[in-house]
């Protein structure tokens, strides 16, 4: 089901970073190194990106890598979401795995390839892990890239985990048809309203928070797929 962000609690959870080599597309020899929290979710993968003052990456932009395990070609994209100085400053574009991948993926018309099912197992994309649970497909997935001499080494690392504040399950990601309320017409006499001093807020410093998030409202999401009752 759909969730609102106020029902999702971000945890920090001791995990790993799988450093993965992706070769570059008639270079042999030669790949580029991605480090990955998720590696299930390669199987989705649609780019690779880099920052475009990176300069270390600058001459494959616009080439492509080979996808590990799929065998399929996907572009190197400049894009500034990339944090240079993080990790190995190559990042696995994932549009329909991860928010930040979807912004990222509609800059660059990027696809967006749903892996998994509604109970996070991996859907039937003609691989070898349809049907497995994300779980035992990330370790079976690691199994066949340290086969192949693509797994570089798999590094502690803690970060923010995103849970449901009831059930204590990790949230997963996907793309799903729903219906949203468009706030942007609504969120301007609503801001008006405080700036003419029709409206007033206590304490008056909360007038900053309140504009901030005016003018950076997004359309709301108001479906559901519970039962409830």
């Amino acid at each position: 089901t759909t969730i609102s962000d106020a029902e999702v609690i971000h945890e920090e959870q001791e995990g790993h970073f799988w450093h993965i080599k992706y070769p570059v597309a008639g270079e042999e020899g030669r790949f580029v190194e991605i480090a990955t929290t998720r590696p299930e979710t390669m199987l989705g993968d649609t780019a690779v990106a880099v920052n475009p003052d990176d300069e270390r990456y600058t001459d494959i932009v616009g080439k492509t890598l080979i996808l590990p395990l799929v065998n399929k070609e996907i572009p190197v994209i400049a894009d500034s979401y990339v944090d240079k100085e993080f990790g190995t400053g190559c990042v696995k574009i994932t549009p329909a795995h991860d928010p930040n991948d979807f912004e990222v993926g509609k800059r660059h018309n990027l696809e967006e390839i749903n892996i998994m099912n509604d109970d996070a197992t991996i859907a039937s994309i003609g691989t070898k892990y349809d049907g497995m649970d994300r779980y035992e497909a990330r370790r079976a997935i690691v199994e066949d890239l340290e086969k192949l001499g693509l797994l570089v080494k798999v590094v502690p690392h803690t970060h923010q985990v995103g849970t449901h504040d009831r059930c204590k399950t990790t949230v997963e990601p996907l793309i799903k048809p729903q219906w949203f309320v468009k706030m942007e017409e609504m969120a301007r006499p609503a801001k008006e309203a405080v700036v003419s001093g029709k409206l007033r807020l206590v304490p008056e410093r909360m007038n900053k928070v309140y504009y901030n998030w005016l003018d950076n409202i997004r359309d709301w999401c108001i479906s559901r797929q519970l039962w409830w009752g």
